[in-house]
């Protein structure tokens, strides 16, 4: 294996360099001849929510496994080997409905930043990932797009359903979100104590286990290693050696991500995101994701709104009776199968590209052949002949507050309020998320049929970080149960994967930026028009109306030093990074040097105004 760095001789002379080289290798009982070969070490999340409880084991596994099949022997890796490196991030689920959910996106690029740090500055040539949560696994997967050298990627696993001790049904994180706003404390006490017994990550289609579908199927985790739950015995007993196996073959072939990462990988994932009825947050980590792949603008050179939308209306069913818009979680999955039996049944119908490479060395479609996967259950898991949903889960708006078709609405959620696919409502608006849960608190009687809730200011510039709002939309949807009423809301921020309702997230350009948004009035009349996959303000349609309230909303930002006051406070250096690097939902919400992304400069929107895209003029 050809494989030693170009400044194996410099390094060779240096004892400096050497000493600590020696040492590690001392340390890990790994051969010292071989400290100036490639790397290879394994990397994982950690946090402080039970998501990353079962990280550290996996990741010693994986790394004895590693260090057994590194060597000078015939048949080993003659590499050196690291130790295990982690990153950090928050827990969404404690942090929800709180000022430090702003933190959550950006645990995604804080990932991708500490994760680059390990990779280029070590040099790694072979990594195995442990991930966990929902954003961190985003971020370690652009960041191995970014080096670009040989990668595997295994889902820690997600946490087992809880047990409701006096109707036995299964519960869940969801499940207590759900009765914030109940009167009953011994019975928040009982579910709260109950809904998360064991670790690992949220067990319904929720963002994690959307975007663990679609790291797997997009070809950078091996199908077969995505459903099983954390505790499984199998990701200790059975996968650490396979993905020591994997990566071997990945290493002697130079196969890269970057060679597996592909458009039609891109595509084939974002259309199993669909056809599970996936978490909103896809729509801000797939555009990541191809930027780390090498790809600009992910609505042109990947999938448009147009194709999108024709797709999950026309073409994409939804094949999942899962939480939360259904009864099972990722665990009844891999009961009935696993990934690869949803993955195997939308390859037969035509609807993805089997000839993908994934990290396995197979095609996609020679992976799910090995695997010979069951055919649909027809309870947890159904066909695309006769579908749970007969529509793909996820619809992109555009309209008057959407000129970016950023706009994403969560339709295999939706519980109510579409008649002959529109909803019609009043603006209720509100300057914040903490505004919002105020009102939802002491006031829920304010809370009408048909009622738009808008919660602005809380987009990646705004906020900064555009903090999710499980505890809103919980609080919400418990309302509505509880009144037999709709309530709608959109927002600049954006969901939980585990959000139901009629929930509207991404709305761009953002408040903070002088999008729409930011221009409408207490009850305002807000259309939602999926005939025509429209979100609109119908005042703002009057060009007068538009006129006169942004030359308002631009003259209280002049007289605020150029910054809304309704803006969140940047008062870390990492939310002030985030308010100065964030780019548009559009383009994954995420830090980026080239600001030009932005259809407009938001830090001058007095000289500029927001137009759409060519194609959507």
């Amino acid at each position: 294996m050809n494989m030693k760095n170009s400044n194996t001789v410099l390094i060779d002379s240096n004892p400096g360099r050497n000493s600590q080289t020696y040492g590690i290798a001392r340390e890990l009982g790994t051969d010292v001849d071989l400290i100036h070969e490639p790397s290879v070490g394994v990397v994982g999340n950690k946090g402080d929510s039970q998501c990353y409880i079962g990280v550290l084991q996996k990741v010693n596994v994986i790394h004895e496994a590693l260090k057994a099949r590194v060597g000078s022997q015939q048949g080993k890796l003659s590499m050196r080997l690291i130790q295990p490196e982690f990153t950090v991030a928050t827990s969404d689920g404690i942090r929800n409905g709180t000022k430090e959910m702003r933190y959550s996106l950006i645990g995604r690029e804080v990932t991708n930043d500490s994760l680059s740090e390990h990779l280029s500055a070590t040099g790694l040539e072979g990594v195995i990932a442990v991930v966990a949560c929902d954003k961190p696994p985003v971020g370690t997967l652009a960041a191995i797009l970014e080096h670009n050298r040989p990668a595997i990627i295994m889902s820690d696993g997600s946490i087992r359903p809880g047990v409701d001790s006096k109707t036995g049904e299964s519960i869940d994180l969801i499940t207590a979100y759900q009765l914030a706003g109940s009167a009953d404390e011994k019975l928040k006490r009982r579910i709260a104590k109950e809904a998360c017994p064991g670790f690992g990550s949220c067990g319904g289609m929720f963002t994690y286990n959307t975007m663990q579908s679609f790291i797997g199927v997009v070809g950078m985790q091996p199908l077969h290693m995505i459903s099983p739950a954390s505790q499984d015995s199998r990701r200790l007993k059975e996968f650490p050696i396979e993905l020591v196996d994997y990566l071997a073959n990945l290493i002697d072939k130079n196969i890269t991500p970057r060679d597996i990462v592909t458009r039609d990988s891109l595509r084939n994932a974002v259309i199993v995101a669909m056809s599970v009825g996936g978490s909103t947050n896809v729509l801000l980590h797939a555009p990541e994701i191809a930027r780390a792949a090498g790809y600009k603008d992910f609505s042109k050179e990947i999938m448009s709104p147009e194709e999108f939308n024709n797709l999950s209306r026309n073409i994409i069913p939804v094949v999942i009776n899962a939480r939360p818009f259904g009864q099972y979680s990722m665990v009844d999955i891999d009961a009935k199968g696993g990934m690869q039996v949803i993955v195997k049944e939308l390859l037969d119908a035509g609807l993805l590209n089997g000839d993908t490479l994934t990290c396995t060395g197979e095609t996609l479609s020679e992976q799910i052949k090995r695997l010979d996967p069951p055919k649909p259950d027809g309870d947890v898991i159904y066909s695309v002949k006769s579908p749970f949903k007969e529509t793909g889960g996820l619809r992109l708006l555009g309209g008057n507050l959407s000129p970016e078709y950023s706009a994403v609405l969560k339709l295999a959620g939706v519980e109510g309020g579409l008649e002959n696919n529109v909803f019609k409502g009043n603006a209720k608006v509100f300057d914040g998320e903490q505004e919002l849960l105020k009102a939802l608190d002491a006031q829920p009687e304010v809370f009408e049929n048909f009622d738009m809730i808008v919660v602005r200011y809380e987009g990646p510039f705004g906020a900064p970080g555009m903090p999710e709002m499980l505890d809103s939309t919980s609080r919400i949807t418990a309302l509505c149960r509880e009144k037999d009423i709709v309530v709608a809301l959109m927002t600049d921020g954006r969901f939980s994967g585990g959000s139901v309702g009629l929930v509207i997230g991404h709305v761009g350009p953002e408040a903070a930026a002088g999008g729409a948004i930011a221009l409408i009035e207490n009850g305002d009349e807000i259309l939602v028009d999926l005939n025509k996959n429209e979100l609109s303000c119908s005042q703002l349609q009057d060009p007068k109306v538009f006129e006169e309230r942004q030359l308002a909303w631009t003259k209280i930002v002049e007289d605020n030093n150029g910054m809304h006051p309704s803006v969140g406070d940047a008062d870390t250096r990492l939310l002030n990074r985030m308010r100065n690097s964030a780019v548009s939902a559009v383009f994954g919400a995420g830090m980026h040097p080239n600001r030009s992304l932005w259809v407009r400069d938001p830090r001058t929107p007095q000289k500029s105004n927001f137009k759409p895209h060519n194609k959507f003029r």
